[in-house]
C-alpha cells in the first residue's frame, strides 16, 4: 500500500472559483482533460492571482465537491476573506483527513498522483478509515529542488 497518514485537522474554509466536471466520473481521462482546461483558463484570466490576494496562506487548493449531484472542481485558497465573484465558499470539517505527500514536476501532474494513489490505492485497500463524500482537495505548498509539493487531503471517518 502507498505512504500516507491520518491526521486530525480543525475545520477550515476555502474559497474557490469552479466549474462543473461534465464527464462521467469513471471517464478518468475526459476527467482530467476538463481539470486542465479549466486551471488554464484560471491561470490566464488572473483568477488565480485574485485569490492569491486574499489568502490566508502560500497553499493552492483543487477542491473535489459533489454539489447538487453535480461534480464540481474548484481553484481555491484557503482564507476568511470572501470577493463578490467567488463560486463558493467550501467548508472543510474538523475530523481526521486521509493525507498522502508527493511531488511532481507540475501541479497537474502533482494533483492527478496524488489523487490516483488515494483514491486508486490506499482507500480501496483501507480496513479501518472510509472515505464517506464531502469535498476533498489536492493541496498545492511550493516549490523545491525544481518540483511542486503537496498534498491530499480527504475526510475519512473510522469503520
Amino acid at each position: 500500500m502507498a505512504e500516507y497518514i491520518l491526521e486530525e485537522k480543525d475545520s477550515f474554509t476555502v474559497l474557490g472559483f469552479g466549474t462543473e466536471l461534465k464527464s462521467h466520473y469513471t471517464d478518468y481521462a475526459g476527467i482530467t482533460k476538463e481539470k486542465a482546461d479549466f486551471w488554464c483558463a484560471v491561470i490566464q484570466n488572473g483568477t488565480l492571482e485574485t485569490l492569491k490576494s486574499v489568502a490566508a496562506n502560500d497553499f493552492i487548493f483543487a477542491v473535489n465537491e459533489a454539489v447538487n449531484n453535480k461534480m464540481m472542481h474548484y481553484a481555491g485558497v484557503m482564507t476568511e476573506k470572501s470577493l463578490p465573484e467567488a463560486t463558493r465558499v467550501i467548508q472543510f470539517p474538523k475530523g481526521e483527513y486521509l493525507v498522502v505527500k508527493g511531488e511532481a514536476k507540475t501541479s497537474e501532474e502533482l494533483s492527478n498522483m496524488l489523487t490516483g494513489i488515494a483514491f486508486g490505492q490506499v482507500l480501496p485497500e483501507a480496513k479501518d478509515f472510509a472515505y464517506v463524500g464531502g469535498p476533498n482537495a489536492t493541496v498545492e505548498m511550493g516549490q523545491r529542488n525544481g518540483l511542486v509539493f503537496g498534498e491530499v487531503w480527504i475526510p475519512v471517518v473510522r469503520k
